[in-house]
């Protein structure tokens, strides 16, 4: 009996990271064609981040409506975005969860999927950072070297890149601004989610909703309606698919996200999402043809072994005061 009750905990659990893993890539994969391929040559970044917040929306409210006329069959929890209460609760942060989208898609469109993972590796240094000035959370020397391992990592990618000559430095740069605005979306919903009742779902919902008008303006600012309505692609069935799909995935992630962390721990979640961008420049390189040098492949591993390492310490560390805590306590 407890065999095979651990034999249907590691089934499920396979289940989920292998489902957080597929959608996660082919979400990149997704973005990657509808930002910058040749096939689909729309010049318009904001309207593509808009259109799958207002899908993500679209299943929140659709599951709202659902747990309402079933709440047998379907569960979601109680709240709307049209609360000016928490309007003002949620929305600066609602702001910060926008740009960081916004720069993670434009990072995105300017580079290659396979420098997308070095593009965006130092989150783990600014939410060190960051945590220091916003929270006064000082972090150890050995976490401190593992950032600096990372950083090692990425001028190492970022100088194989120009060697190459394809570095995009606009592209770079949106990924520092990428991995800037997540460690600081991060520390400031944990002041959010009590407006939301601790409800990470009604966050994601709010979130979506209030970044679908924020876009609109910047989408004027960009001059992408014009882009958009004289797009000759605009009818195309295989587009509004591709669009669809996009959106659904970017949902999806969210889910697959919770249910990951919820089944193992924020820890294996770190560790899983870590090896998931690894493999996914693996594929990257094969699908898109491109030979990288040794160094480039050593600035990856840098980057890997870095995260990976400052992971584990963090959760000795993490063990160390609990374990700490609980002899105070007795």
């Amino acid at each position: 009996m407890v065999a095979d009750t651990l034999c249907a905990k590691y089934v499920q659990v396979a289940v989920v990271v292998i489902g957080y893993w597929v959608v996660s890539i082919v979400t990149v994969f997704v973005n990657k064609t509808l930002f910058s391929s040749d096939k689909i040559d729309l010049d318009a970044p904001l309207f593509v981040t808009w259109y799958q917040c207002v899908t993500s929306t679209a299943i929140c409210y659709t599951l709202k409506v659902l747990a309402s006329a079933f709440p047998n069959k379907f569960s979601f929890p109680a709240g709307t975005p049209l609360d000016r209460s928490v309007f003002k609760k949620v929305f600066p942060l609602s702001v910060i969860f926008a740009t960081m989208i916004v720069f993670n898609n434009l990072c995105l469109k300017y580079v290659d999927v396979a420098f997308y993972y070095i593009g965006r590796s130092l989150t783990t240094v600014f939410n060190v950072v960051l945590s220091y000035i916003f929270l006064g959370q000082k972090t150890s020397f050995p976490a401190i070297g593992c950032c600096l391992m990372i950083i090692s990592g990425f001028w190492l990618g970022v100088d194989q890149e120009s060697i190459a000559g394809s570095l995009s430095v606009m592209g770079t740069l949106f990924g520092l601004l990428g991995s800037i605005a997540l460690p600081l979306y991060s520390i400031h919903m944990k002041n959010v989610l009590p407006a939301v009742n601790q409800e990470i779902w009604l966050l994601s919902y709010y979130n979506n909703a209030y970044t679908s008008l924020l876009l609109i303006p910047l989408m004027a600012l960009n001059h992408e309606f014009s882009v958009v309505w004289n797009y000759h692609g605009l009818w195309s069935l295989y587009f509004w698919v591709l669009m669809t799909i996009g959106g659904i995935c970017g949902f999806a992630i969210g889910f697959f996200t919770g249910l990951q962390i919820k089944v193992t721990s924020p820890l294996t979640h770190n560790i899983s999402g870590t090896a998931k961008a690894c493999f996914q420049t693996v594929i990257a390189t094969q699908w898109y043809g491109e030979a990288k040098s040794a160094l480039w492949w050593v600035s990856n591993l840098t980057v890997l072994g870095g995260s990976m390492l400052y992971t584990y310490v963090k959760q000795q560390e993490m063990k160390k005061d609990f374990s700490s805590l609980s002899s105070s306590k007795v």
